[in-house]
């Protein structure tokens, strides 16, 4: 594949692929997944706080494509589990896996997976196709989580959806809206370059 043939904005950024850029692109990645994690909104009403991780997320497989973009998320969840303080608050534990917010971190690198997927196949020349992949892929962060709360935690399914997928339904819209109007114009830009 060529540079000017991918879709994927960071085959169009490096004229070659090594190694030392795929590791840089997945590390850089999971560390901008966990700065993000430390933009924390406190919401009184859920157990599941607004924070960026999200958008770290969708950015992870639209940037880098499906391999890059799990193996980012992965590496992010790998760092959290081996004591580096990657989740909230600066934390480092298992107890983010298997508490509250368990679901949606558990679907970091699929939702990842999933976007980059779309993205390879074409959804980021086009500002809509992009925008509805990046909300299949934040519905399914939304969906886990929710879930999760439901099947980990013995929420009713109502409850669920009012305590892990309504409150951060505005939010994760403002962040698709933000990299569904980027991505396209900088993938054109770089491609013309190329």
């Amino acid at each position: 594949m060529t540079r000017a043939s991918s879709n994927v904005l960071i085959d169009q950024l490096w004229q070659d692929r090594s190694l030392a850029r795929e590791v840089l692109g997945v590390v850089g990645f999971s560390l901008l997944t966990a700065v993000l994690a430390q933009i924390r909104v406190p919401l009184p009403f859920t157990p599941v706080p607004l924070t960026g991780q999200t958008f770290a997320v969708l950015l992870s497989g639209a940037v880098l494509g499906w391999r890059r973009g799990f193996l980012s998320q992965a590496l992010y969840l790998a760092e959290g589990i081996g004591g580096l303080p990657v989740f909230v608050g600066g934390t480092a534990s298992m107890a983010h896996l298997l508490g509250p917010t368990g679901g949606y971190l558990w679907s970091f690198p699929l939702a990842a997976a999933l976007l980059g997927w779309l993205v390879e196949r074409g959804a980021s020349r086009s500002c809509w196709r992009l925008a509805l992949s990046l909300l299949l892929a934040d519905a399914l962060i939304l969906i886990a989580g929710a879930s999760w709360l439901r099947l980990g935690f013995a929420v009713p399914y109502s409850q669920a959806w009012l305590l892990g997928f309504y409150p951060f339904l505005i939010g994760d819209i403002l962040k698709v809206v933000l990299v569904g109007l980027t991505l396209p114009r900088a993938l054109k830009r770089f491609g013309q370059a190329a």
